[in-house]
């Protein structure tokens, strides 16, 4: 055998080779099941620091003690809001070509948690605790892709990378007063977390104070694929994936009772 024969042997099984790891990112793989009913950590209340010397501390609320949470709220002067996952989702969205044809790619869970401490009568005040979203149960409009995404892209059918989550979260531009029924714009900005890789990201927000006791909303942002070193699987008839890629979580709030 010469050696230009071994060198299209070793070539068509490196070809084979990818071809197969495409495949099975498309076509194998876990299904889409969360682990653990969606939940998030209780946020940790800031109330504004007392004059007194007999009680110059910050009160936070303990990650695992809800009536502490609720007696920092009180304090504040605000009220802790429930994101009902019921009622809300998380998606982003993409393109790519797919068999020639440019498509729009979007991928939707309703598996979102999360609070917020919101003071109707001093927005400035505002707090968003940990936004956790399992990303193991995205679905998009193909089975294929989803097992794509959950065994090779987001790699969510490990349990390390199940979750992806939002922190140490900020709030800028609110505004000085709001009016129930009428929307109202801001930013968030925060450490978002996917496959352990962290990135400080804003988000543009409206929301809507719907009454006293519920909130509606939604914020988007647009990230590059490569910051959270998502590469696409070879697969056949897939090309030109986007490297931008919009995130959007769309919500309902409700006061605790």
């Amino acid at each position: 055998m010469g050696n230009r024969t071994r060198i299209l042997i070793i070539a068509a099984v490196l070809v084979i080779a990818a071809v197969a790891v495409g495949l099975y990112a498309f076509f194998g793989g876990e299904s889409g099941v969360a682990s653990e009913v969606i939940s998030a950590p209780t946020l940790a209340v800031n109330t504004p620091v007392p004059t007194t010397e007999a009680a110059v501390s910050t009160v936070e609320a303990s990650a695992t003690d809800e009536a502490t949470a609720e007696a920092a709220a009180a304090t504040s002067g605000g009220v802790i809001f429930n994101i009902v996952p019921e009622e809300s989702q998380v998606s982003f969205a993409l393109s790519e070509v797919l068999m020639g044809n440019p498509t729009n790619v979007v991928g939707i869970t309703d598996q979102v948690a999360g609070q917020l401490l919101v003071d109707l009568a001093n927005p400035a005040a505002t707090q968003i605790g940990t936004i956790r979203i399992n990303v193991r149960t995205l679905a998009t409009d193909s089975d294929m892709r989803n097992r794509a995404i959950r065994r090779a892209i987001l790699q969510s059918d490990q349990d390390q990378f199940e979750f992806a989550e939002f922190s140490n979260i900020e709030l800028s531009d609110l505004p000085a007063s709001v009016t129930i029924g009428e929307p109202f714009t801001f930013n968030i900005t925060g450490d978002f977390t996917l496959r352990s890789i962290t990135n400080r990201v804003t988000f543009a927000a409206r929301v809507t104070p719907v009454s006293e006791t519920e909130l509606s909303g939604t914020a988007s942002t647009v990230v590059q694929r490569a910051l959270y070193e998502l590469t696409i699987p070879n697969a056949p008839g897939v090309a030109n994936v986007s490297e931008d890629v919009t995130l959007e979580i769309t919500f309902v709030a409700r006061a605790e009772s």
